[in-house]
């Protein structure tokens, strides 16, 4: 497993000085690649609004509220920037279904084994991907993920990072993650004029025995983003019991 480069620059996202530098400079609100609206479809199909919720790397975007909004009911969020977690605790100290603390995602030992239903990721695997040490920092955010979810809880990735490398990932028999794949285009994407693609976007993506996009996919748009809903199953769970629910635009 290499670092992966593919959306990387000369910051370094893994460190917590660059993120409360960042947060002190820009202040407001920023949410990376996707907004709720989005990510409604999934979010709603595999965590039920009763679940409790790990945000990781929450920063100081509006996910969470919006999450609460749409019926959520204890999201806890973390991340590795104090600064980050001050403006938002302050922001949001009337919304009691909110919770933030400052922690790094590698070491979330504060939490208790199996504390959580969902961990939700929008960007933080993929900022650890682009440090020096990516491989071992990813394996032990990853760790730390598995840790923490109930049998039958959902990790939530959304990234810029196709199977090819995020998959040797999230692939790991030691998780034993029952991952389904989806595809979505970045916001303001339009289809060609003239294009009589009927694909949807809240279809899961057929992929093969490893994981991977099969030989000649297309994406209609090259810069989309990737959802990675990873089961965690375990020796009681049953795959005929797991419920699963179709993506129907009622719930856009």
């Amino acid at each position: 497993m290499y670092r992966d480069v593919s959306a990387c620059n000369t910051y370094n996202y893994g460190d917590a000085l660059y993120w409360d530098a960042r947060y002190i400079q820009e202040g407001g609100s920023f949410d990376w690649y996707q907004r709720y609206s989005a990510l409604r479809p999934f979010a709603r199909k595999y965590i039920p609004t009763s679940s409790r919720i790990l945000m990781v790397g929450c920063g100081n975007a509006v996910m969470s509220e919006d999450m609460v909004k749409d019926g959520y009911e204890d999201i806890m969020n973390i991340d590795i920037s104090s600064v980050a977690i001050d403006m938002m605790r302050r922001k949001y100290e009337h919304i009691p279904q909110l919770k933030y603390l400052q922690m790094d995602v590698k070491d979330m030992s504060f939490f208790p084994d199996e504390s959580f239903d969902a961990v939700v990721d929008k960007g933080t695997l993929d900022s650890l991907m682009c440090g020096a040490s990516a491989p071992i920092s990813a394996a032990q955010m990853l760790g730390e993920v598995s840790r923490l979810l109930k049998p039958g809880g959902i990790y939530m990735l959304i990234t810029y990072g196709d199977p090819t490398v995020r998959i040797p990932h999230l692939s790991r028999p030691v998780y034993n993650w029952k991952t389904e794949l989806y595809i979505i285009p970045r916001p303001g994407f339009q289809r060609p004029a003239g294009s009589t693609s009927a694909k949807s976007y809240l279809e899961p993506v057929p992929t093969t025995e490893k994981g991977l996009l099969p030989a000649g996919f297309i994406m209609e748009d090259p810069d989309s983003h990737f959802v990675y809903v990873c089961r965690k199953m375990d020796e009681t769970t049953d795959l005929i019991h797991v419920p699963s629910y179709p993506l129907t635009a009622d719930v856009l």
